[in-house]
């Protein structure tokens, strides 16, 4: 009974970590795109 804790606990942390890795780069494309679309430069 003690293991299968574990296991369940194991299998939700690899989950959560694969969903904040696609995230993370998810964001940082759509962050780096909107900026650079409306990005006006001051000369």
């Amino acid at each position: 009974m003690d293991n299968t804790i574990f296991i369940i606990g194991g299998i939700a942390l690899v989950l959560f970590l694969v969903i904040n890795l696609r995230n993370k780069k998810k964001t940082k494309d759509r962050k780096s795109r909107k900026f650079m679309d409306n990005y006006k430069r001051k000369e």
